[in-house]
């Protein structure tokens, strides 16, 4: 009789990371050349993933490689027994020969969930040709209706060790970076303070459907909870005495602090971070979110509380008073929907950090214009923002303190530019300072918004290209001055979205950009996550080589991306 084995105790939870198994298929009956060359592709595709991929917090996904070639059921049997002692959850596969599918790869993949993701990466090479099993293993994986990328690329045909080329790179790395966001996030859990957003139902925990969509857990907590430790000063003093000074040392006169009280106030906000930042590390949290309206800092019924924009910030930032750090997304307003946008896109650009913004004002080209006549501010036609117009984006809370200078500025530069102002007493009247700035233009990324259906039981990505804009100096304190001008500006303007449309399909009223995050490996997640691409701007092309990802053969076989991921989804 066999005997249970005890595990041993455990205090410290270590997080799991995403383990990619890189292995390549081959024919048994080629000469050993041949043998020797697939196998050398297999460490070369392994290394560059190494060398490219990183999670939000700097850490390495492990990468792991098999020597053995999956020529039949013997050895895709070995290879898998061997990737899951290691714990892989993610496939590459890089054949450069004719394989037989059923006898090697799809053995393999049996051995794994079936919603395990899979690529086939292959140089188009004629000699022993790896493109023609990528086609017949997709065509067969897709037939049984699993989900499969392939990367038809280009290394050389000939040589021992042939280079993978730049392009086929790029397109493997970012297919990683989709599938380390789709299993990386499972199991990890998101804390909201509080109940439903200000009653916006587009911000509702959909718990339910996060769960099985992502693998994705949400915590709530309760505000009350936040409220005591902050009465009872359950934080370290001079962490917060640590915090405050490196704050005044990096704004000075720019935070606004009239009377003693104000000063008070702001170190309670302060005390915040430092307080939800212990709760979320001690519950293994990757984001966050905080409801603050009404009851926290709106309701006279209570007794009003500072607002939270300073703690939004730093959580957002990639950097606090302890130097650099992994931005933790978090919300304004615990917003779900923008918490979890916030979070797939740093997860997907290996950890830049997130903007929430109000989705405000939007200038059509027209109005921008006439307010800058109304100016005077000379105009030639040539900027992007007289062609095109744009969204002024802004929130009281949320906002990067990164979004305040370009990808790659210095602390110290970034913090030059930042103001924080009181807030307003009309909506905040437990006051407490705001966070003002203005994002600079040439930021590339995407903009974006998750959306929730009760119809089909999915989420929608919508989604547009985005770059941010400078303004003539008097045009943007007017446009500023026509919102809030005491908060965070962000001008965007979207890529292929005009303004008419932008205006009537947005489909909350937040958005949220990341930059340097491609489109590709957006697309490549939505396809692991089965979300549907919401994109109804007819400017876009369908298809963009070398920006899009090619659509995967199970969805030109279903009739098309939507209607084969609502099938997918029963």
């Amino acid at each position: 009789m066999g005997k249970a084995i005890k595990l041993s105790a455990v205090k410290n939870y270590s997080p799991s990371t995403p383990v990619i198994g890189v292995f390549a298929t081959c024919d048994p009956r080629i000469d050993k050349d041949a043998r020797s060359r697939a196998a050398n592709i297999v460490e070369m595709a392994a290394d560059i993933i190494a060398k490219n991929i990183s999670l939000p917090n700097d850490e390495q996904p492990q990468i792991v490689w098999a020597s053995t070639l999956v020529d039949g059921e013997r050895q895709a049997d070995i290879v898998a027994q061997q990737f899951k002692a290691n714990g892989v959850n993610v496939l590459v596969c890089v054949p450069d020969t004719w394989a037989f599918p059923q006898l090697g790869l799809i053995s393999l993949l049996s051995h794994f969930p079936k919603d395990t993701p899979i690529n086939l990466t292959c140089g188009n090479s004629g000699p022993r040709p790896g493109v023609v099993f990528t086609h017949a293993a997709n065509g067969a994986i897709a037939q049984y209706g699993k989900l499969a990328h392939i990367n038809v690329g280009t290394w050389a045909d000939t040589s021992q060790k042939p280079k993978m080329t730049k392009s086929t790179a790029e397109s493997l790395i970012d297919w990683c970076y989709a599938a380390i966001t789709f299993v990386g996030l499972k199991g990890k859990r998101v804390v909201l303070f509080g109940h439903d957003s200000m009653g916006m139902e587009t911000a509702l925990q959909h718990i339910i459907p996060t769960r099985n969509t992502f693998g994705i857990e949400i915590t709530r907590l309760d505000m009350k909870l936040l409220a005591d430790m902050l009465n009872k000063k359950a934080y370290d003093k001079k962490e917060l005495a640590a915090l405050r000074g490196w704050l005044d040392s990096m704004l000075g006169k720019r935070i606004q602090l009239p009377k003693p009280k104000d000063s008070e106030r702001l170190n309670q906000s302060l005390a915040m971070y430092l307080i939800v930042r212990d709760l979320m590390e001690d519950l293994n949290a990757v984001g966050g979110g905080f409801m603050s309206q009404l009851e926290w800092g709106s309701d006279m019924r209570g007794n009003p509380l500072p607002v939270a924009d300073g703690m939004e910030s730093l959580f957002n930032s990639t950097f606090d008073h302890n130097g650099r750090k992994a931005p933790l997304p978090y919300a304004t307003e615990a917003d779900t929907q923008g918490l979890l946008t916030q979070l797939f896109y740093t997860w997907l650009s290996g950890g830049n950090p997130p903007l929430f913004m109000d989705f405000r004002k939007v200038w059509e080209a027209w109005e921008i214009k006439a307010l800058a006549k109304k100016l005077k501010i000379p105009m030639k036609g040539k900027t992007l923002w007289e062609k095109k117009g744009l969204v002024d984006g802004d929130n009281s809370g949320s906002a990067s303190f990164d979004w305040a200078a370009k990808p790659g500025s210095s602390i110290k530069n970034i913090m030059s530019k930042v103001n924080m102002p009181l807030a307003g007493t009309d909506y905040f009247p437990g006051a407490g300072n705001s966070v003002n700035f203005v994002s600079p233009g040439g930021i590339e990324g995407i903009a974006g918004r998750l959306a929730y259906s009760s119809l089909n039981n999915m989420f929608t990505m919508f989604w547009d290209e985005a770059c941010t804009v400078d303004l003539p100096s008097k045009l943007s304190k007017a446009v500023c001055n026509t919102s809030t001008p005491t908060w965070p500006h962000t001008f965007v303007v979207p890529k292929y979205a005009s303004m008419m449309e932008y205006k009537q399909y947005a489909p909350a009223n937040h958005l949220h950009m990341t930059w340097g995050l491609k489109p590709a490996r957006l697309q490549y997640w939505m396809d692991l996550t089965n979300v549907l691409s919401g994109t109804p701007w007819q400017a876009k092309p369908s298809f963009v080589e070398g920006v899009d990802r090619p659509q995967p053969l199970i969805y030109l076989m279903n009739g098309g991306e939507d209607a084969a991921k609502q099938m997918l989804s029963k």
